[in-house]
């Protein structure tokens, strides 16, 4: 098996297994499985900045928040919204707050850039916090769950939970196979290079102001899907889905599972969730429950101490063992 089609084949594997996994699940473990797939679509979006074109955002979660807020705002109270409508204009809100932040913030670099993704976060959820449209720090609801409607025809209700976790898993997948497709690609490779050495990048004849725009804006757009789908999920959004802590949680996702990899960014949501999910429960942690965030921060220490590389290096331990095992007989030829 050679290593072009070992991706090919995990990626059907994948899909296979998103495919039964509803049979085999109960309703809960349905729900957990669905919020992974979006959280695992959030942390691909922030892969491609962070560890593809070196751009470490903290302002990253507002994408997310706007995409959920435009779903609720933009679907009627009282009946079924339109897919068609709800999904395009969720990731034209996501994608166009996402050129006006990118064009200003990307004339900004290291710390700065850093700082200044997080003033327009900051911004974006104060808007929504503390405006009436938006309904406050409480938030607004989604009384009615889309539908999918061709000549009167539905074709996909998501008020069904089946119909939204396979809505869902093709998300992920379409997301996972889209970004390959980029990692592949010249404009990939120039991402790519722009992270290792951008001054070379521009000196080589590479526009990489427009490059990193355009990095930002997919990225947002991602993002803004995943917001879309966390929002009918949960039939309700509030100002937190654009803060700092969000924002920090993805970011944290990314470094649990490889910085660099689309694989380790789904993977890291995949650990991170059902991390939290593990702290805090009381059912398993008894009275530390209630300090979940003070055993999940110190799990990430651990992991962040012991695998520098994220989860996805724990693939290469048996290389390294059987590379070990290999020169020691030639070491100990030498020495004697």
């Amino acid at each position: 098996m050679t290593s072009r089609t070992l991706p090919i084949l995990m990626t059907v594997l994948i899909a296979a297994l998103l495919a039964v996994l509803p049979a085999l699940l109960s309703p809960y473990q349905q729900d957990l499985a669905v919020r992974i797939m979006i959280y695992a679509i959030f942390a691909l979006s922030l892969g491609l900045l962070v560890g593809k074109t070196g751009l470490v955002s903290m302002g990253h979660a507002a994408f997310f928040g706007i995409g959920a807020y435009v779903t609720v705002l933009a679907s009627p109270e009282y009946e079924a919204g339109s897919l068609l409508v709800m999904v395009p204009l969720a990731l034209l809100a996501a994608g166009a707050y996402a050129l006006v932040v990118g064009a200003l913030c990307l004339r900004t670099r290291g710390v700065y850039f850093i700082m200044v993704t997080l003033a327009f976060a900051q911004m974006a959820y104060f808007i929504f916090h503390d405006t009436a449209i938006a309904g406050g720090s409480d938030g607004i609801f989604l009384n009615v769950k889309p539908v999918l409607m061709i000549a009167d025809h539905t074709l996909l209700d998501f008020a069904e939970a089946k119909t939204l976790y396979y809505f869902v898993a093709g998300a992920l997948l379409s997301c996972f196979l889209l970004l390959a497709l980029i990692h592949r690609s010249r404009f990939g490779h120039a991402l790519a290079g722009i992270r290792s050495n951008e001054q070379r990048m521009r000196a080589a004849g590479f526009q990489t102001y427009w490059y990193k725009l355009a990095a930002f804006v997919i990225a947002a757009v991602l993002a803004g899907l995943a917001g879309m789908l966390i929002a009918v999920k949960n039939g309700s959004v509030n100002p937190e889905m654009l803060s700092w802590h969000e924002s920090g949680a993805v970011l944290m996702m990314i470094i649990l599972g490889g910085l660099g990899t689309l694989r380790g960014a789904v993977l890291g949501a995949v650990a991170f969730i059902l991390l939290k999910e593990l702290f805090a429960s009381e059912a398993l942690m008894g009275q530390l429950a209630v300090h979940w965030q003070l055993t999940l921060g110190i799990t990430m220490i651990v992991f962040v101490a012991f695998l520098p590389n994220g989860l996805i290096g724990l693939a290469k331990w048996p290389k390294l063992t059987r590379r070990a095992g290999a020169a020691t007989p030639s070491a100990i030829k030498s020495a004697s």
